[in-house]
């Protein structure tokens, strides 16, 4: 009874979607959590599945061309003993993160949660028996943090998942079933995820790019979700211009607009709030031989450039097998904290300042207060082209120093004095 009940609900979702989806206007309630979410500016991602058992990434079935069949076999021996939804929120917390976004179902097809579509998850499959899921949407519910749910669009374990895109050609999988299966598949897991789990703060999709041509139906499927719940946000890591119903737009591994890493080539568009993610060390999945973890000044940095071009940071962690997160990341991230506590006051709430991004650093606004970023010392002077404001007085944020300026018709010249060479973000506050 309860799947024909969730059946009809899906339908009757999908087809009255289907004649807003072309002209997508945002509830109230959306657009609330836009504005949330661009005050919230800093959040923690997770990449934690079946995978972390391998600790050689999330990628480790499609990269090292296991077998799919002997690889589900993992499930059978995961048992986090050490995890704890508490104790990852309260590390979250700590470090000034307001939202966590964690795989509910990554490409290798392996839910985390339970799902009455697939036996293929943590309940069913494995001796842990436990929705990790559900523990954590309780845990940020008491905290007062957002939940969001990775999503992956592409699938290497199901064999409706046909035909075979770029990715999952070495794993053996005998393909079978309908596209439409999947597709229906998809969103009775999405279904389930915004009825079952309270709140959600979003949906973070990726993989669509594995099949680029493929009738993925992102419209209704957008339009189910917006339906269940109005207020929940949509991203698509799709590297490709905003579609439509999505409400934020990601950037992998890179500041908007830019493509270093090669992952991101999109332009930013519109004024949708933004977001970049990024590794701690060079994988995002648990990876035992993955050492290379980011120094403290190198991720406030990132954060700080991250919300100087007005874009939050999503920042990974990959816990281990057992449920804990990494010591070297556990390290960092209250490190970070200690420096939000001071200087979360000129991120939160704030959006791009005035002057773009320069080599010495960036600017944050928050109303008649600009916040200079100097992440790299040049001179003992700082010019900022302000042809049309006034300054009233300017001062470093940490001691509330006045400092000597001087203004004339194309902007200001600031006598920053020489910077210790030790200081993470010299922060000059610019009173217009």
């Amino acid at each position: 009874m309860k799947r024909i009940v969730l059946l009809v609900l899906l339908l009757f979702c999908v087809w009255s979607g289907k004649a807003q989806t072309a002209d997508y206007q945002p509830a109230k309630e959306n657009l609330e959590n836009r504005e949330w979410f661009r005050d919230a500016r800093f959040g923690m991602f997770i990449h934690w599945g079946i995978y972390s058992m391998l600790a050689n990434g999330e990628w480790v079935l499609e990269q090292k061309g296991l077998q799919e069949k002997e690889y589900q076999n993992l499930a059978s021996g995961f048992y986090p003993s050490r995890f704890d939804a508490d104790e990852w929120v309260r590390i979250a917390k700590d470090a000034g993160m307001k939202y966590i976004c964690i795989t509910s179902r990554h490409h290798d097809g392996f839910s985390m949660f339970d799902t009455k579509q697939s036996d293929y998850n943590i309940l069913k499959a494995t001796p842990f028996k436990r929705d990790v899921i559900a523990e954590l949407a309780e845990a940020c519910r008491k905290a007062g943090l957002k939940l969001f749910f990775y999503y992956s669009h592409l699938d290497w374990h199901r064999t409706d998942y046909a035909p075979l895109g770029t990715t999952g050609r070495r794993t053996g999988r005998e393909m079978s079933g309908k596209w439409e299966d999947y597709l229906q598949f998809m969103n009775a897991q999405l279904t389930e995820l915004l009825t079952n789990y309270g709140p959600v703060g979003g949906i973070w999709f990726d993989g669509w790019w594995d099949k680029k041509e493929a009738p993925w139906q992102l419209e209704e499927q957008y339009a189910l979700i917006h339906r269940l719940q109005p207020g929940c946000l949509i991203g698509n890591n799709h590297h490709q211009a905003v579609k439509a119903g999505e409400d934020f737009q990601m950037f992998e591994k890179d500041l908007p607009g830019q493509n270093v890493t090669g992952f991101s080539g999109e332009s930013v568009v519109g004024a949708l709030p933004l977001e970049t993610c990024e590794t701690m060390n060079n994988t995002w999945g648990y990876n035992i031989h993955d050492r290379n973890y980011k120094s403290v000044k190198s991720i406030i940095h990132l954060l700080v450039k991250a919300a100087g071009n007005n874009a939050n940071l999503l920042l990974n962690v990959g816990p281990r097998p057992n449920g804990e997160l990494p010591v070297e990341a556990v390290e960092r991230l209250k490190e970070v904290g200690d420096w939000m506590k001071v200087y979360g006051e000129t991120l939160y709430s704030t959006r791009g300042g005035l002057i773009p991004p320069h080599d010495w650093g960036v600017t944050t606004q928050k109303g008649n207060k600009l916040y200079v970023h100097v992440l790299k010392s040049q001179d003992d002077v700082l010019y900022l082209p302000l042809k049309s404001y006034k300054v009233k007085a300017v001062s470093v944020f940490a001691d509330h120093r006045r400092l000597t300026f001087r203004q004339d018709k194309n902007g200001v010249l600031i006598e920053t004095g020489t910077i210790p060479e030790d200081t993470i973000d010299y922060v000059i506050v610019v009173e217009l």
